[in-house]
């Protein structure tokens, strides 16, 4: 599977994650066919560096409007500032959508993002792939 992009949607991911760090980000992409079209930042609830609860209303908001904009929910981020690189077993036994997550990790003082698809309990890595073009 390949989600794909735009770097200007990827750059408002990095820099939610980036604002909030030490504590997890989180949020919601909106779609297409896996072409992002939407990203919604949430408020993380949980104010914690290692787990994230999205805000209900928030996360309700998002939702009326992927369902008003004839959308789909295609994707979950939220970020790990202290690693794992990968998702956790939270991340996984927690996973309640079948669409694709991100994960932000900080490296070296940069961010990275990797893209899985959880289902069965189990995570497979999926291509995640920034454009700077709009959808075909």
């Amino acid at each position: 599977m390949v989600l794909n992009l735009k770097r200007k949607d990827w750059e408002i991911m990095r820099k939610h994650v980036e604002v909030n760090a030490p504590l997890e980000a989180c949020g919601l992409l909106a779609g297409k066919n896996n072409w992002v079209e939407k990203v919604f930042l949430i408020e993380n609830q949980a104010k914690s560096r290692v787990r994230f609860r999205m805000n209900p209303k928030e996360q309700l908001e998002a939702f009326k409007w992927i369902e008003s904009n004839e959308s789909d929910l295609i994707g979950v981020f939220h970020s790990h500032p202290a690693g794992p690189e990968t998702v956790s077993a939270t991340d996984i036994e927690e996973a309640a959508y079948p669409v694709a997550q991100i994960i932000w990790s900080r490296t070296r003082g940069g961010w990275i993002a990797r893209g899985f698809w959880i289902e069965h309990k189990q995570a497979t890595e999926i291509t995640l792939r920034v454009t700077h073009d709009e959808q075909p």
